[in-house]
């Protein structure tokens, strides 16, 4: 085995949490330099829309905050990736719900400090992370990448035309319906929930779901961090949103800087996707990012270039 990829297996652990009587899957990273018996800031990092925390951009995410000197904590959510639960039934406040459950149990781990667990993600993720922030008073930072705060007006962007519109509604509307009528889900392409460039494929997990039940889509719809994110002040949120991103519109990031509190920073790169951390721009989006938690959450541990 060579050097890079032992040390990489010996840093980082499969674990198992339970969340609501599911068991959920995650993956510990500890830091290199970490010294025996030392706590160490962490991060809890959640994937996207029914994604996964493996072979993902979160997975980047992950590596890039474990370089920087801090434990991360990747999560599968329930019914996505390795963890139990009924595949693509996602329900965003069952996610909170899971956010809770892993805080509480990573905060057990010898590695952690249980006083500065934050959490991040990205997209849909990023949207649990500011509402599990602004509810929990446990969360010592989040940081947001192009993340969403209301998901109404998030759908309207991502469906902008009269007929785009119209046609999204009307798959809400049938699968309403096809619920009341047969008592089962009606599924649909995520594409047709969350339109994402062919050229942007790429960047999704080879394990990630691509059929989702409408009632997802629905609870999308009324999902709103907006309502909290004033509430996690005066504790430190970055609102991180590239300005080429063609999938979650930026303006879900600037309305959630305006009803923000104290400590509450926004940053806005150009010339990256929706995928910062896939992008030739990755380096820029790792420099931000590091300035940013050494001013507002910094590591005892230095960063690793």
């Amino acid at each position: 085995m060579p050097t890079d990829t032992r040390r990489r297996t010996e840093m980082e652990h499969s674990l198992t949490f339970m969340s609501d009587g599911l068991k959920l899957s995650g993956v510990l990273h500890v830091p290199e330099g970490r010294k025996p018996g030392q706590r160490l800031p962490t991060f809890i990092v959640l994937h996207g829309f029914v994604g996964t925390k493996d072979k993902s951009h979160v997975e980047l995410v992950a590596r890039m905050i474990e370089e920087m000197g801090y434990c991360v904590f990747r999560i599968d959510f329930r019914g996505c990736g390795q963890s139990e639960g009924a595949r693509g039934e996602v329900r965003c406040h069952d996610q909170v719900a899971d956010t809770r459950n892993a805080l509480t149990f990573i905060a057990q781990r010898e590695e952690v400090d249980p006083d500065r667990i934050a959490l991040t993600g990205h997209s849909f993720g990023a949207a649990v992370a500011i509402f599990t922030g602004g509810v929990d008073q446990r969360v010592a930072a989040v940081v947001s990448l192009c993340g969403w705060g209301d998901g109404e007006r998030k759908f309207r962007g991502q469906h902008p035309t009269p007929e785009a519109w119209a046609r999204f509604t009307g798959i809400l509307e049938a699968g309403r319906k096809h619920k009341a009528e047969t008592g089962e889900s009606m599924w649909v392409s995520r594409f047709d929930v969350v339109p994402i460039p062919e050229e942007l494929r790429k960047n999704l997990s080879p394990h990630a779901q691509f059929e989702v039940p409408v009632e997802t889509a629905i609870s999308m719809y009324h999902f709103r961090a907006e309502d909290v994110v004033a509430d996690i002040a005066p504790r430190p949120l970055l609102l991180f949103h590239t300005a080429g991103d063609v999938v979650t519109p930026m303006e879900q990031s600037i309305r959630l800087f305006e009803k923000a509190g104290a400590n509450a920073e926004l940053m806005i790169p150009t010339g990256v996707s929706h995928f910062p951390l896939s992008e030739d721009d990755a380096a820029h989006t790792r420099a931000l990012i590091a300035a940013w938690l050494a001013k507002f959450f910094p590591t005892p541990l230095s960063a690793t270039p």
